[in-house]
């Protein structure tokens, strides 16, 4: 066997080698994304609250067609006046009619200036994330006044009620309006009813991180433990605490849907 090549021989076999090495060097066009293309949203202006052009608006200020009884279902019945929502407590808990899987909220709230009474019986109200049955089933996020009314931390204003407490207490005093903002991801679940993925939950009051993508432990319950049980799609839901309290009001209350592998 002759092993003896020549230069001019190894130059034509080398190359190819040559060739192809160079026609792999990565290049920054490779990592570029061109399709399918990111949908265009106006954003809104909350100065006007002007929703953004994608989203579904759950209160306008001037109806509270899209809400519903928890109890029976019948036309919720709390309070509409002067482009405020104000709780009715002796009418229970409302929800929309709409249900949602992934989604980002807005809502902005105000704690009556002439509130009284402490801890959890001072302005306590909640916004159910995904309102699972009757009562107060479901996920909370917890509302109430927590300007200067102490209370157990995993209950103030902000945090996953009874599961994790808020990152920070940015709220205002009584009498001023006030925003939360969330994007609720949603638990899901294998065959056999089992937690495949948990819930995670990022939310900011008056602009302030307060839960960074927080895992729940299950639905919110007020004593014991906290589980899943499966579902699919839930109503949202905001609740008429029983404190004897003044109630509390909301406003500008909005929502968009997110694809379920958002999160």
């Amino acid at each position: 066997m002759n092993l003896i090549v020549s230069g001019a021989s190894f130059l034509l076999l080398a190359l190819p080698f040559a060739a192809a090495a160079q026609e792999a060097k990565p290049k920054p066009e490779d990592t570029e994304q061109w399709s399918p293309a990111v949908p265009v949203v106006t954003p809104g202006n909350f100065e006007s609250a002007t929703p953004p052009s994608d989203a579904t608006v759950l209160f306008d200020g001037t109806s509270l067609d899209r809400w519903a009884s928890v109890e029976d279902g019948s036309p919720a019945a709390w309070t509409v006046a002067d482009g405020i929502l104000t709780v009715k407590k002796d009418a229970g808990n409302i929800q929309t009619r709409q249900s949602f899987g992934n989604y980002q909220l807005h809502l902005e709230y105000r704690i009556p200036a002439d509130i009284t009474g402490e801890g959890q019986a001072r302005g306590n109200s909640g916004l159910f994330l995904a309102s699972t049955g009757k009562g107060d089933a479901g996920y909370e996020l917890q509302i109430m006044d927590s300007y200067h009314n102490d209370t157990y931390v995993n209950g103030q204003a902000g945090s996953i009620y009874k599961q994790h407490p808020p990152l920070a207490n940015p709220v205002r005093k009584p009498g001023e309006w006030q925003s939360i903002d969330v994007v609720w991801t949603k638990p899901t679940f294998n065959g056999d009813g089992s937690v495949k993925t948990p819930a995670y939950v990022t939310a900011y009051i008056n602009g302030v991180l307060v839960q960074d993508h927080a895992a729940l432990h299950g639905e919110t319950v007020y004593v014991g433990k906290p589980s899943y049980k499966a579902y699919d799609r839930a109503p949202i839901k905001l609740q008429a605490h029983g404190d004897p309290s003044p109630p509390i009001s909301f406003r500008n209350i909005w929502v968009r849907e997110l694809p379920d592998h958002a999160g």
